[in-house]
């Protein structure tokens, strides 16, 4: 029996008879999708299984629409992204709790979904890979993409600037301003 996820259920986006192509989803997006399938939560990928899991992808899609999935996909992968840099707020873990209830299953649904991409020859799509991870409430770097990290913030010699994982995962610097000379 699937997970019984707590927002409410928009209407799905896709008629019965429409699939969603499983390599238009990110590896989040799968994850999302296998937890709200009838995947069981005890489930151990084995040889062979990969056409089940692709039905439950699909089918997890299916009931939730494809913008719910990319909803919930993106918040998901913004809190574990701030999670694994041991950033995210009480707020955020509350949140991500509420979303998703049984975190056995979760768990399980995230593992499923990268066994299932890495055993696969169903390759993600350019613009699965390039969606973006979301923040609920406030990212500790406030959208700027970088945080003081220091001893003492206040002091410029010990002040220095960590990259956000979630608004600036790859560190990159911004680019300099050009001086205007008078």
């Amino acid at each position: 029996m699937p997970a019984t996820l707590t927002a409410p259920h928009p209407a799905p986006v896709l008629s019965p008879v429409e699939t969603v192509p499983v390599s238009e989803l990110s590896n989040q997006e799968r994850a999302v999708a296998l937890y709200a399938s009838d995947m069981p939560t005890r489930f151990r990928m084995r040889r062979d299984d990969e056409a089940m899991v692709h039905g439950w992808i699909i089918q997890g899609a299916s009931r939730l629409g494809l913008q719910e999935v990319h909803r919930l996909a993106a918040a998901a992968y913004g809190y574990r992204l701030l999670w694994l840099a041991d950033l995210a707020t009480a707020d955020q873990t509350r949140a991500h709790e509420r979303r998703f209830p049984n975190a056995r299953r979760f768990s399980k649904a995230e593992t499923t979904a990268t066994l299932f991409t890495v055993k696969t020859n169903v390759p993600m799509s350019q613009a699965a890979k390039d969606r973006r991870p979301q923040v609920e409430g406030s990212c500790p770097c406030r959208g700027t993409g970088w945080m003081a990290d220091a001893v003492d913030p206040t002091d410029p010699v010990t002040a220095f600037m960590i990259a956000c994982p979630v608004h600036n995962r790859h560190g990159l610097r911004p680019a300099p301003r050009p001086a205007v000379a008078a």
